[in-house]
């Protein structure tokens, strides 16, 4: 149907009168795909007939049969919500819904939802949680878990259409830059997006491998989680498998992105929190940056072109402005995220677990640990795992050995930054002189400094430690040095 054949639909729809149940008041909203008229009890959305290049819209079977889809897929995570397709009949000069006659249109029916229990409405008026995050969090990893893998469309998520994306994106923006956008801002997303994926491309591989790409939602906002008697998430993308079936990671970046742009960081990390405990898939954390900057870029470029259409007003323009450089500033922040070096210095109390959150930490993140005790041990030429049991302080545990160890620490970790490379220092950093000197170091370098305390319980330090007397360690700290180091300790930050 034309549109202007749609129009005359539109404005039968817009009468009460129209709708087999009781209608006291109508209001529509409207996308350049789709036009929703919500009567209070019921809401009934009217696809256009639109060919956008990755929609196609333009036949009525063609928006029979996404209609249909649109409530099969949505059922997954709103099932009381998509209530069905519905056909429009025209009889007698007279477009009638769900009667008899032959079908001219067809509107997806569901049950009107709140505006107030939607996500976005109600960060705005301050009453999400971390309660209401964890109970969100368990839901997407339930989603994810029972979302369908496609062998056949398993290359979608593969680092080479995640390439391709990431360059389309470029190509389809860039043209805006001097008129809308900022050029220098453009060039580091640019630079840092395709440093990240040459340095992570065997992660893209290793999620494909672990069924991390699915059949995912493909438009995850805070405008379409509603906290209504449970979660129901809406609006998944029917029309396009290609931008619905992704890396979970990707799905859930554009819902954490989407909650940085409304201002609320701090429910975005216990979003992200919940979501890993619950899933135990710490890949997010290395990939999640990643995935925002390349989901806000996709809505500055979305932003761009609509500015370039004629026929907006002087409000609707400016307002597109402000949103476009707010999301260019968040594709930006999360560039210098994925680009600038990280160095995690990782201290404590002897046999507090330092090494085994290092080499935990390298595995999730990838980047090297360097360990005071095996660099000590180096300078002396012995073997990592030789044992070199001497009193506290002395032989080649003595300050001026410590100087020189924290000295080659540092230096190999200046080595690493200078790559590009993030790194952990796994020591026990128990003067403050030693974390003094990373500071400078991580300023001079400048790099994101995260330091990460140790601690346990005494009696199983003491535990950790008695163990070290029959088993092989690479570290030569034993029960009897405990009573000594604890004097030593100053962590004051």
């Amino acid at each position: 149907m034309a549109k202007n054949g749609q129009s005359s639909i539109y404005a039968a729809m817009e009468r009460p009168e129209f709708y087999p149940h009781p209608v006291v008041e109508i209001k529509t909203r409207e996308t350049h795909i789709s036009k929703v008229f919500l009567t209070g009890r019921y809401a009934y959305k009217i696809k256009k007939p639109v060919d956008l290049g990755f929609l196609d819209f333009t036949t009525l079977e063609k928006r029979c049969h996404y209609c249909h889809q649109e409530v099969t897929l949505n059922r997954r995570l709103a099932p009381d919500v998509y209530l069905g397709v519905i056909p429009i009949a025209l009889k007698n000069n007279r477009y009638v819904l769900s009667g008899p006659g032959r079908p001219v249109e067809y509107a997806v029916k569901m049950r009107q939802l709140p505006d107030e229990c939607s996500m976005r409405r109600m960060l705005r008026r301050g009453i999400i949680d971390a309660t209401k995050m964890n109970q969100l969090a368990a839901r997407l990893v339930a989603f994810y878990q029972q979302a369908a893998v496609d062998e056949k469309k398993i290359p979608i998520g593969s680092w080479e259409t995640v390439y391709a994306n990431c360059e389309e994106n470029f190509s389809q923006t860039e043209k805006f830059i001097g008129e809308i956008l900022d050029e220098r801002m453009f060039q580091i997303i640019q630079h840092a997006t395709r440093s990240f994926l040459q340095r992570r491309k065997a992660l893209f591989a290793e999620r494909i491998a672990n069924e991390k790409v699915r059949d995912c939602h493909g438009d995850l906002r805070t405008g379409h989680v509603y906290f209504a008697k449970g979660i129901k998430i809406i609006d998944c993308l029917e029309f396009n498998d290609r931008f619905r079936y992704a890396d979970i990671a990707c799905d859930l970046a554009f819902l954490a992105m989407d909650i940085d742009s409304e201002g609320f960081p701090e429910i975005d990390q216990q979003l992200l929190e919940s979501f890993t405990r619950c899933s135990n898939d710490d890949d997010i954390f290395v990939l999640i940056d990643f995935y925002k900057c390349y989901r806000a870029l996709v809505r500055v470029k979305v932003n761009c072109l609509s500015l370039k259409e004629s026929g907006l007003g002087g409000y609707e323009r400016r307002r597109l402005v402000r949103e476009t450089d707010k999301y260019m500033e968040l594709a930006y922040r999360y560039a210098v995220n994925i680009s600038r070096p990280t160095l995690w210095i990782i201290c404590g109390m002897i046999g507090s677990g330092k090494s085994t959150i290092a080499e935990r930490l390298s595995k999730i993140l990838n980047i090297k640990v360097l360990r005071s005790d095996v660099i000590r041990k180096d300078l002396f030429g012995f073997q990592p795992d030789a044992s070199v049991d001497v009193p506290f302080g002395e032989g080649i545990y003595s300050e001026e050995v410590n100087r020189l160890t924290y000295g080659k620490l540092l230096m190999l970790a200046q080595e690493e930054v200078k790559k590009g490379c993030s790194v952990i220092l796994d020591a026990t950093f128990n003067n403050r002189r030693y974390r003094s000197e990373a500071q400078r170091l991580s300023k001079d370098l400048d790099t994101d400094l995260i330091f990460v305390e140790c601690t346990a319980s005494l009696p199983i330090i003491r535990q950790r430690l008695s163990a070290r007397e029959t088993n092989r360690s690479i570290s030569d700290a034993r029960l009897h040095h405990l009573k000594k180091f604890k004097n030593t300790i100053d962590y004051q930050y």
